[in-house]
């Protein structure tokens, strides 16, 4: 019998970035990471990309790449942000795929995805062809090759989005068994009814289309894969390989077990599922039970006997087709008792509203540079994965009809970003979850929000007052947002940000930071042109001028700004547009003059004077600035505030000490003031670069006595990036036996505490020291050399409390 299992990883987060600054703020709900894709990177994507396996005894033996022997897909903008933010484990992706062409027969494991995980049959044909057509070359662009197979969002589908993947080149996708109407043998005239998931998925079947092309469908299996997502399998490694094995039938005919989950599955919804994932494929491996493949190669060897028909417009995640992205059809999360959903109709038709009536005005505007404007978004992916001016001027001396003044240049540009927002607003997230204020659906409306603002510019077009009526209709559950016109004005209006916002958050920093002459704040290139700051005791003044850019516009200011900080929070900024050098210089000359009275409401009414209502505060930082500045204004504050705790903490100790002892309860005030002078030394002890040992094991200890509540998960997180980073230095220099030592007293108290902890980084490094760092040191320490043996020993010392094997058995 041949029999063949491929696991398919569907690899996704929702887009993130802030619409305006292509970038993540922080989001205090992922603590302790900065934002929920570092947290989901970190307890997913990484840990797959180097995923242990285990032996009988729980020890260590192999780590692999789980990547290289499934099939996947990451969503493109996903893909984009690990770029930037975790490129050691982008790169083990691309590796990955690269590594299993050599295993799979020339077929690599990774598969594209339609660009920003838009319900493709609720979107237009041509907004279909260009999620294909951009998901299709962000894959080329990152992968070095075409794609076989391409996900589709949610496995959302009709007739008309296969056409479109047939009609450029893919090959192949993957549905859930629910989704086949009915099957036929190659040739046959009876088709067999297969609803209500009774096709068999174990083969590929062939969709002809009405255009006479056709296209590859698998099927997962249904029942493994809801078991992988939402019971207990992943618990086990072999149990999870004998329910995959469970499914191959007794006959002769080449067999597939495949199922498809959420990637995040493999680790994030389920801790240590890549370690199931992992084991289960090396177990059906080794033990000859079947054959590990990917789609394509499957295809290539055994291409379809049958004829299938799919149930239009249907989906993996809503029983009702694609009705829960676009009505109250009952698919929910439960987040909410008693709540409806049918603010997903009107906030759907507000953003078909909004694309429908700024299409026309792309298409009349674009036409003055551009032959095809249509076909010019269609290629403007180009420039999304490269912002290079060269780049930008290839892109549009290959489209344009003319050589382009600047101003025509950045409307252009505008115009294009109008319409890639256009197409991040359909983000399926927006409507998958219960509540419309949550932050994937503020997400899309920002992803509006940008469309509104950028028409307004390129075409003089005001939209957001008719945008805002058909929002407004979308009403929430919770009555303090009311409706997504309250949403959308507190929440995606505050963000909105123009060049001149960019330059108020600069000026306002620059107090408290040092920049350099060149520097990038987000997607946004500064350059300094002339920078003075004056102190006086606490107070500063800052004043300057500097000429600003967009990355993805080239829209370009040139601004002044005066800044002045008199203490705490207590800031008053100016800034507007650059006139001429002689008002300049006044401007300078005249706050400098007030500056040096310590007149301080003298040089805000000076202020006032020169720049009139342009004027900002500490509210105009962005997020993580705002955190940072502020962090560095209470400095003072908590220090006082510690400083007080302290002294309550250190002279009640013996008192209080007594009194439990006792069996009495302790005063609210001193158990806070406990909690928080504990916490605060842990934080300071953990971070530090030699681990106190004895201090940290006495704190918790404390802790116990006085019941304070410890911030586990934050503490954790603290002692792993040490570890790690103690790690790197016995990597990075096997010579020196001190750093050695220290991690081996570091790890045995990680051990010891009550936190939680992930040494997957620190266990990755040891193992990738063995095959060269210890076999050699092994070698030497054999020919009779005492500081090896001594070295030796104290390795695997170390390996043992990692628990990793050092030696085969």
């Amino acid at each position: 019998m041949e029999r063949y299992v491929c696991i398919h990883g569907h690899f996704y987060q929702p887009p993130r970035e802030n619409a305006w600054l292509e970038q993540i703020e922080i989001q205090d709900s992922a603590y302790p990471y900065h934002d929920w894709n570092e947290r989901v990177a970190a307890e997913c994507y990484t840990p797959n990309a180097e995923s242990r396996i285990l032996d009988g005894e729980g020890y260590i033996t192999r780590i692999v790449n789980n990547y290289s022997r499934m099939s996947f897909n990451f969503g493109p903008t996903l893909l984009s942000w690990m770029e930037r933010n975790v490129p050691a484990t982008y790169q083990a992706i691309l590796r990955a795929d690269r590594s299993s062409m050599e295993r799979f027969s020339g077929h690599g494991s990774a598969m594209a995805q339609a660009y920003n995980h838009m319900i493709l049959p609720l979107a237009t044909r041509r907004d279909k062809v260009t999620q294909v057509r951009w998901g299709i070359a962000d894959f080329e662009h990152r992968f070095c090759r075409r794609p076989e197979g391409m996900w589709l969002p949610e496995t959302a589908v009709d007739i008309e989005t296969l056409d479109v993947l047939a009609e450029e080149g893919i090959a192949f996708t993957v549905l859930a068994p629910r989704q086949a109407a009915r099957v036929r043998p190659a040739g046959a005239a009876d088709w067999i009814d297969v609803s209500g998931e009774r096709i068999d998925p174990r083969m590929a079947y062939t969709q002809r289309l009405p255009s006479g092309r056709s296209i590859a469908i698998f099927f997962y299996d249904g029942p493994i894969a809801r078991a992988v997502a939402f019971e207990r399998i992943l618990s086990s490694g072999e149990g999870f390989a004998g329910r995959l094995m469970g499914a191959f039938r007794n006959d002769e005919r080449p067999q597939l077990v495949n199922i498809a989950v959420d990637g995040e599955t493999f680790g994030h919804h389920h801790r240590f599922g890549d370690m199931a994932l992992a084991y289960a494929l090396h177990h059906i491996q080794t033990n000859g039970l079947a054959r590990i493949t990917d789609y394509g190669e499957y295809l290539a060897m055994f291409p379809p006997t049958h004829e299938v028909e799919i149930v239009e417009n249907s989906s993996w995640s809503c029983v009702h087709g694609v009705e829960r992205w676009r009505s109250d059809c009952g698919c929910n999360t439960g987040s909410g008792e008693g709540w409806h959903q049918g603010w997903r109709g009107p906030l759907r038709e507000a953003l078909d509203w909004l694309r429908d009536a700024t299409a026309p005005a792309y298409e009349d505007e674009a036409r003055r540079f551009v032959l095809d404007p249509w076909r010019t978004r269609d290629d403007y992916i180009s420039v999304v994965l490269d912002r290079s001016r060269e780049n930008v001027d290839s892109f549009l001396q290959s489209h344009t009809s003319m050589a382009l003044r600047e101003e025509e240049r950045i409307t252009l540009l505008k115009l294009l970003e109008m319409e890639r927002h256009t197409m991040l607003m359909y983000t399926s997230c927006g409507w998958f979850f219960d509540e419309l204020s949550r932050i994937e659906t503020v997400q899309v409306m920002q992803y509006a929000g940008r469309v509104v603002q950028l028409a307004r510019e390129v075409c003089g077009d005001s939209l957001e007052t008719a945008f805002l009526e058909r929002l407004a209709l979308a009403k929430s559950n919770l009555s303090e947002h009311g409706d997504g016109r309250r949403i959308y004005e507190r929440f995606v209006k505050p963000a909105k940000v123009e060049l001149s916002t960019v330059a108020a958050h600069f000026a306002v920093s620059s107090v408290f930071d040092t920049y350099e002459k060149d520097i990038k704040l987000f997607c946004y290139p500064i350059s300094v042109q002339d920078f003075r700051m004056r102190e006086m005791g606490r107070a500063r003044l800052a004043l300057g001028k500097a000429r600003l850019s967009s990355e993805l516009t080239n829209e370009a200011g040139l601004f002044t700004f005066g800044v002045l900080y008199f203490g705490e929070h207590n800031l008053n900024a100016g800034v507007r547009d650059y006139l001429d050098e002689e008002r300049y210089q006044a401007m300078v000359d005249d706050l400098s003059r007030v500056y040096e009275t310590a007149d301080f409401p003298e040089v805000v009414r000076c202020l006032d004077r020169h720049f009139g209502s342009s004027t900002y505060s500490l509210k105009s930082l962005f997020r993580d600035e705002q955190r940072t500045v502020m962090g560095y204004i209470l400095e003072g504050t908590l220090s006082e505030i510690e400083q007080v705790f302290r002294q309550l903490y250190e002279h009640q100790y013996p008192p209080m000490r007594f009194l439990t002892e006792m069996g009495n309860p302790l005063p609210k005030a001193f158990k806070d003031a406990a909690e928080f002078i504990l916490n605060t030394d842990l934080r300071r002890a953990l971070s530090a670069d030699e681990l106190d040992v004895e201090r940290i094991e006495n704190l918790v200890s404390n802790a116990r006595i006085w019941d304070s509540e410890l911030d586990g998960e934050g503490h954790g997180y603290l002692l792993q990036q040490t570890l790690a980073r103690m790690m790197r230095q016995v990597f990075d220099g096997p010579d020196d036996e001190a750093p050695l030592q220290r991690l081996i007293a570091a790890v045995a108290l990680s051990q010891r505490l009550p936190f939680p902890l992930d040494l997957g980084q620190v266990q990755t490094l040891y193992y990738r020291m063995l095959p060269v760092v210890r076999k050699e040191r092994a070698l030497r320490a054999r020919l009779g050399d005492g500081a090896a043996t001594t070295w030796l020993e104290q390795f695997d010392t170390l390996g043992a409390r990692l628990r990793v094997r050092t030696e085969p058995r």
